[in-house]
């Protein structure tokens, strides 16, 4: 097996695109070696609990509503080519994400990781839902073969929030500054939404036993 490390964040729209691309190389390659985990990067650390409305968010990051359309521009053009319908007028809330990753970390330990952050990404950005909310978080648990009663007992403490944060830091500490990021191997980092010929060719090239370029 290969070690596949993947730094993202459910609120992020390109780790969704990457995320598909990705998918529709495995799934044409369905013996494909990697061992995938998923890890913390929260692109607003420093967002409220409760998160903040979000076009009020973006327009306060990008300069005003004209920058906030300029900026998000190439997601709609690259979402609508993966394929993807993404309802932006439908998300009210941009949402801290640190429960969304402890849920994520989670559903790792119980083997439903993969599951859990394809229903992230759903809720957020096809259904609208706030994924900071405790009880959405909960719905998506449950939906993915958790117990979603003990999901909910767990985001009403402080269980691994600090081990969400420190790996969050240590992401950062790497030198990782945006995401999507993917590390094959502990070695190799490929950054960004990476259309699916890449991944086809790195698969190709690890069952061939090659050697991937750093």
């Amino acid at each position: 097996m290969v070690k596949l490390d993947i730094m993202s964040d459910p609120i992020c729209p390109w780790c969704y695109i990457g995320k598909t691309h990705f998918d529709r190389a495995l799934a044409q390659r369905p013996d494909h070696p990697f061992l995938i985990t998923w890890h913390p990067f929260q692109l607003n650390p420093e967002m409220p609990k409760e998160g903040v409305d979000r076009r009020a968010y973006l327009e306060g990051k990008f300069g005003g509503k004209e920058g906030a359309i300029k900026a998000y521009a190439p997601v709609v053009e690259h979402a609508e080519k993966a394929g993807l319908s993404i309802n932006f007028e439908g998300i009210q809330k941009t949402p801290n994400t640190l429960d969304a990753h402890r849920l994520i970390h989670w559903a790792g330990i119980e083997g439903h990781q993969n599951a859990v952050v394809d229903a992230l990404f759903t809720a957020y950005f096809v259904d609208g839902r706030d994924i900071g909310d405790a009880d959405v978080l909960a719905d998506i648990a449950d939906s993915c073969g958790m117990d979603a009663s003990v999901v909910l007992r767990l985001l009403g403490t402080d269980e691994d929030r600090r081990d969400i944060v420190d790996r969050d830091a240590a992401a950062r500490g790497m030198g990782i500054t945006s995401v999507p990021t993917f590390i094959v191997a502990s070695q190799h980092a490929v950054p960004g939404a990476q259309p699916t010929e890449l991944w086809l060719k790195v698969l190709d090239d690890l069952a061939q036993g090659a050697t991937l370029d750093a």
